[in-house]
């Protein structure tokens, strides 16, 4: 299923937001959510004999988590690193990663001094506690607002179907097609869909610029509706032009003379 097609389920939406209303509610201690009774059947209790493999296994953990928030800067630093060094800028080359390593790890020790003047626990933690329930509370009404206009925007949108090219751009997929062909000009195919904020931010900015709309007009500009990206007929087309991602897409066809 692609991300896109999930992000903008009414249901997915909803589910996040019922989630963040229980962590909520569990924040002004209205539920209790206690995972400390599963210790047990995850072995953890049996690991406290031995120390250093306790603290082996904690560690392959954190590093297992971090490592899909870390390898993706190490790994463009090293891509550069070796760039430059093929370019025979060696010192700069070596120099990224070991400084990507310095500013990694360096304020961990200060980190760990200032935990000596936090104040004593005390009822000012209850007050910290609420005012993260509050910040939960408005991530709940927001994914449970998007649920809303995501699902009120499918029920009432359906497919449009213009005649006539809008704006530049036409809304006929095979009649663009067939004016590039026969113009020998390239085409470039907006996906979009009603519930797709994006899609509507680009209309009202980027796809009003003088500079873009200048660009665009050299291409058989077409916009094709993807409402629902799971409807057959649809999914055929986005998957014959290889659309995986969400809305907006952009697809750039380039004429190949024989």
């Amino acid at each position: 299923t692609r991300f896109g097609t999930l992000n903008s389920s009414y249901v997915f939406n909803a589910v996040i937001a019922v989630v963040f209303l229980l962590l909520a509610l569990a924040m002004f201690n209205v539920i209790n959510l206690d995972f400390s009774r599963f210790q047990g059947a995850l072995g953890t209790a049996r690991l406290r004999g031995g120390r250093f493999l306790t603290a082996f296994f904690m560690g392959g953990v954190a590093a297992l988590l971090a490592g899909s928030c870390v390898a993706p800067v190490v790994v463009s630093v090293l891509l550069i690193a070796i760039d430059l060094c093929s370019k025979d800028a060696y010192i700069t080359g070596l120099l990224l990663p070991f400084l990507l390593g310095l500013g990694m790890g360096l304020p961990w020790p200060f980190l760990g001094a200032g935990m000596s003047f936090l104040p004593k626990p005390g009822r000012w933690m209850e007050r910290v506690k609420y005012g993260f329930g509050i910040f939960i509370v408005g991530m709940a009404v927001y994914y449970g607002h998007l649920a809303y206009t995501i699902y009120g925007g499918q029920r009432a949108a359906g497919p449009v179907a213009v005649a006539e090219a809008e704006g530049g751009w036409d809304r006929s997929l095979p009649r663009g097609l067939e004016t590039a062909l026969r113009e020998k000009k390239p085409v470039l195919i907006d996906f979009w869909a009603s519930w797709c904020k994006n899609c509507a931010v680009m209309d009202r900015t980027t796809f009003k610029n003088e500079r873009v709309l200048a660009r665009i007009s050299e291409y058989v500009a077409i916009k094709q509706q993807a409402e629902d990206m799971e409807a057959p007929a649809t999914k055929e087309i986005l998957d014959f032009f290889n659309v995986v991602g969400g809305l907006p897409t952009y697809v750039v066809l380039v004429p190949v003379e024989k």
